[in-house]
């Protein structure tokens, strides 16, 4: 079967449909990091969004293209945080009935908050069950419309209006880096980068531990692994999807991959000199950028800051850790 790809223009029309809904996140700067670098950084606050992460951006996006048909039945996803509170918060704005799949051990927390947006949650067993199966099962049993967390165009375009909004506020770049795991936001960045600024190179960037998505884009095809040990949940996925890969393969000029020491260094960075709370997964492109300091000299440089959900005392723990 031949995938057709989300193009730039289904980036826009996402951003219409966002907006209101969406927070214009802002686009901030640090002396600090410029002198640094010895670059021009531009860094694109997405753990200011609602829910704290990019993710509402792509669930909103696909929810409102519903039809009356699929509003009443209602829409089901698989997650274990960001996604599962942005399509249950899209979905309680939408008027639209929610089912989660999250893992029996998925943080208290984040339990909570997608039923206190009104969605059901189902619970599974991480280790003896398949989320993406309970999905599609329950999809077709009740006649929901499942929407997974990065690999489906509405989600992907939605996804992309992030570093739309990043290039209308800061002219074209030279290098944007953008955090990888399932691929949602950075094939969607990738988009609005070639569509805005041709000439940026854009780098998608993961975990040491997780590097799927490098292996996939070196080797020409999707590469499976198991869940990787890293700090930065996010991208512990273990493959990237068919739209992503097609995209990434297609528009971005490399995959890079940091340490999880270089992550907690760049959370210490943001706390103490950007007074911002970042996860580990939202550090992945400050990382990426400080270790290619070389090649950046006198560039201009956009970062995607993906999401500032952590727990607070595990954000506590991995701050004291590094100091």
């Amino acid at each position: 079967m031949t995938l057709t790809l989300p193009t730039y223009a289904d980036v826009c029309a996402a951003a219409e449909r966002l907006e209101g809904h969406a927070h214009r996140t802002p686009v901030l700067s640090s002396r600090t990091a410029d002198r640094e670098l010895g670059a021009q950084l531009f860094f694109k606050c997405e753990n200011l969004q609602r829910v704290g992460a990019f993710k509402f951006r792509g669930a909103f996006n696909a929810l409102a293209r519903f039809d009356a048909r699929q509003r009443a039945a209602g829409v089901v996803a698989y997650s274990s945080g960001n996604h599962a509170q942005a399509v249950a918060l899209s979905a309680s704005l939408l008027g639209i009935p929610a089912t989660i799949v999250m893992p029996q051990d998925a943080p208290a927390s984040k339990v909570a908050a997608t039923r206190g947006y009104g969605a059901t949650v189902v619970l599974y067993d991480r280790y003896t069950e398949d989320r993406e199966q309970i999905g599609r099962e329950l999809a077709q049993r009740h006649g929901l419309t499942l929407i997974p967390p990065y690999d489906h165009p509405d989600v992907i375009a939605g996804q992309g209006t992030a570093v739309k909004e990043l290039l209308e506020d800061t002219g074209p770049l030279d290098a944007l880096f953008v955090c990888l795991g399932g691929g949602g936001l950075l094939s969607g960045s990738a988009l609005a980068a070639r569509a805005l600024a041709p000439g940026c190179k854009v780098y998608g960037v993961e975990p040491e531990a997780g590097n799927d998505g490098q292996q996939s884009f070196r080797s020409g095809a999707i590469v499976h692994i198991d869940t990787p040990q890293t700090i930065a949940d996010g991208a512990q996925t273990q493959h990237l999807g068919q739209y992503t890969f097609g995209i990434i393969r297609r528009d971005v000029d490399d995959v890079l991959t940091v340490s999880d020491a270089a992550l907690v260094e760049e959370m210490r960075f943001f706390a103490a000199r950007m007074k911002l709370v970042v996860e580990p997964t939202g550090c992945l492109g400050l990382a990426a950028a400080r270790a290619m300091k070389d090649q950046l000299q006198g560039k201009r440089v956009g970062v995607l800051i993906s999401g500032g959900n952590v727990d607070m005392a595990r954000y506590a723990a991995l701050l004291a850790k590094g100091a």
